[in-house]
């Protein structure tokens, strides 16, 4: 995916600040926030890795999970006429709106990768 990086196992995203002229590295998923900066990829690997450690030492102290636990369920607002397409198109497919939904994600993940 364009702008992640993954740091042991765990997915950050990467942005530019212009302001500071550096890279903004943001840990994703994760049950609290972590971010760390640096002006190349060798030192955001490098504070990435730091920045997680002493996020996980302090879910350690406080006996919290480190990563965040999802449903599997969201709300997704979409206009009316694109709502009725999905329904027409999974009809024809003969899928649940759910199990069509879940199908284009998983190929929009898969192009993005």
């Amino acid at each position: 995916m364009i702008n992640t990086m993954e740091i042991d196992g765990f997915k950050a995203i990467i942005n530019f600040d212009s302001e500071i002229e550096m890279f903004r590295g943001e840990f994703v998923g994760l049950n609290g926030g972590a971010d760390f900066y640096a002006a190349d990829i060798t030192g955001l690997k490098k504070e990435g890795a730091i920045s997680l450690k002493v996020f996980q030492q302090m879910c350690d102290e406080i006996d919290r999970p480190y990563r965040k636990e999802f449903s599997g369920k969201f709300n997704v607002r979409i206009p009316p006429s694109i709502h009725e397409s999905v329904v027409a198109a999974s009809s024809a497919e003969g899928k649940s709106l759910n199990q069509w939904v879940t199908d284009a994600i998983e190929r929009s993940l898969e192009d993005a990768a």
